[in-house]
């Protein structure tokens, strides 16, 4: 089949930013998305930047695709304003974080949705445990041979991206020992997790089609990959970090993504290799860095070499900066 991977200029940026409605008197999450929404359809028809997702209790904010992290701020700025007397006129606020702490997840209310009605039927209980919020970037990529080599690239830099949003230790009120707990609530879905891709674009088409020939998967977008291309949209896609607590925190993860993206692309075109680990050094990663955050120790090199998160993470924004990657962005 062919997976047609539409035009999008390079190292643009664009976030989703998923939000749980709660009561500050109890708070507990308030099932009022839709009636909320509705609100906001009526008050700004054309905002077109305030979706519902899987359960009644979220909202998701959508940046536009933008050329800089500042210009997805600000429109998840006027989001945020849109909202604000309609969230407030229920008695509610919006709050960030990778998990609810201490709800029985299974108590939520599904949003009513064919797509998530035949995800939670298939499922069954896993499906019905996802009171779960993140963070997702997507960055532009101008030519679709570039987007495979790109996505090994920030999986081999999963833990900074990871560690640096993690915010979900709590669930169902128990202290979980996790600094990421919803790491490993959404890889119990089908298909969730670290990626199998193949080496190129034939080889990723020819995937989706047998997966999709073997009854696995509907479409592409079932794929949910923590690293991921969206063809829709030309983008490589960064979903592993869990939701941030303020607008702040989310132009750090998207501007880390984006560096990364550009950083990455920038070596492309010079004939320079990326960095690449091994599927079980990126699955140990992925472990240290859920369960120990920033405090984990991870594999760097496909030879195991180890080093303290903090100081890689560290290392890696100041070769961000000195290899140009910022700078590359800010156009």
């Amino acid at each position: 089949m062919s997976l047609r991977f539409a035009a999008s200029d390079r190292s643009t940026i664009g976030v989703e930013w998923e939000l749980q409605i709660i009561d500050p008197a109890t708070l507990r999450p308030m099932p009022c998305a839709p009636e909320i929404l509705a609100e906001l359809a009526r008050a700004h028809p054309a905002h077109g930047r305030i979706h519902a997702e899987m359960l009644r209790n979220t909202l998701e904010l959508v940046s536009r695709p933008r050329r800089t992290v500042a210009g997805c701020a600000e429109d998840m700025g006027i989001a945020l304003d849109m909202l604000a007397p309609i969230v407030e006129a229920h008695e509610a606020v919006l709050v960030g974080s990778g998990t609810h702490p201490f709800v029985p997840p299974a108590s939520q209310g599904v949003s009513e949705s064919e797509r998530y009605g035949a995800l939670v039927d298939r499922t069954q209980y896993w499906g019905r445990q996802m009171l779960i919020f993140g963070t997702h970037v997507h960055v532009g990529v101008e030519d679709r041979a570039k987007v495979l080599p790109i996505g090994e690239h920030l999986l081999a830099h999963l833990p900074h991206l990871q560690s640096l949003a993690a915010a979900s230790p709590f669930w169902d009120g128990e202290d979980t020992g996790y600094a990421d707990n919803r790491a490993w609530i959404f890889r119990q879905l089908p298909h969730a997790g670290l990626p199998e891709w193949p080496e190129d674009w034939d080889g990723l088409e020819a995937l989706t089609e047998s997966m999709m020939r073997a009854g696995a998967i509907k479409s592409f977008n079932e794929l949910r990959w923590d690293v991921r291309p969206s063809p829709g949209f030309g983008t490589i896609e960064a979903r592993i970090c869990d939701a941030s607590s303020n607008l702040l925190e989310v132009r750090a993860i998207a501007a880390l993504t984006q560096c990364l993206v550009e950083s990455a692309s920038q070596r492309l075109d010079e004939g320079l290799s990326l960095v690449r680990l091994p599927r079980w050094f990126l699955a140990e990663n992925k472990w240290r860095s859920a369960r120990y955050g920033l405090d984990a120790t991870i594999v760097t090199s496909p030879d195991g070499e180890q080093a303290p998160l903090r100081r890689s993470l560290s290392s890696l924004v100041t070769e961000l900066r000195a290899g140009g990657a910022a700078t590359g962005v800010r156009r």
